[in-house]
């Protein structure tokens, strides 16, 4: 963190904590957060990066397994992120950045209760962004195209944009190849084909 004085801005460091928390656990979360702001007194940057994933049709997997992939992906952020954003408010300053999955923009077959849980934690963190720009609290999302490296990115590539996106506080990147990129271009304006595709490929996977 910083703050200004006469000779300029003056960073001051803290020696690192570390702190187990679970994600899915969602009732340990809030006091997760209060011991952070008890040690340290503010978060300048959080970075949700946790993420739990399943595959498998949708008849398959049990409404418990939907519920512990929405705790880990979308209940479990966005409770640290409301435990945490009230300091951020009181102190106009602060980041938040959420590193969610092309799927939070568009689902393919098999990974229903995975894309469910993107889709709301994409459209919790936008609602959040247009909400809190006016205490100068930056809510950024770094979208990735898929954990496979053949669609994806490298995981040192990610992390060096994760730290660029902090650096210059963009809003949204979106990282993947041409593929991803023309499957949500094609999903946007022309979503018969898409869904037409997307069809062809729920075959090839049985």
């Amino acid at each position: 963190t910083s703050f200004s004085s006469g000779l300029g801005k003056v960073f001051r460091t803290f020696t690192p904590k570390l702190v187990l928390l679970d994600l899915s656990d969602i009732n340990c979360i809030q006091d997760v957060a209060k011991e952070i702001l008890d040690c340290y007194g503010c978060v300048d940057i959080l970075i949700n990066n946790a993420s739990m994933k399943v595959k498998g049709p949708v008849q398959s997997i049990s409404l418990e397994l939907d519920k512990k992939i929405m705790d880990a992906n979308y209940f479990g952020p966005i409770t640290l992120t409301k435990a945490l954003l009230p300091n951020m408010i009181s102190r106009r300053t602060g980041q938040v950045v959420l590193v969610n999955n092309i799927q939070g923009k568009l689902g393919v077959p098999f990974r229903a209760a995975y894309a469910a849980s993107k889709h709301a934690a994409q459209g919790f963190f936008d609602c959040l962004r247009a909400e809190v720009e006016e205490f100068d609290v930056c809510i950024s999302t770094v979208i990735l195209a898929d954990d496979s490296l053949a669609y994806g990115v490298h995981p040192v590539e990610v992390a060096e944009e994760v730290l660029c996106t902090v650096s210059r506080k963009k809003q949204e990147v979106f990282m993947a190849n041409a593929i991803p990129k023309a499957a949500l271009y094609i999903r946007t304006f022309f979503p018969e084909l898409f869904f037409y595709s997307l069809r062809a490929r729920g075959e090839l996977g049985k």
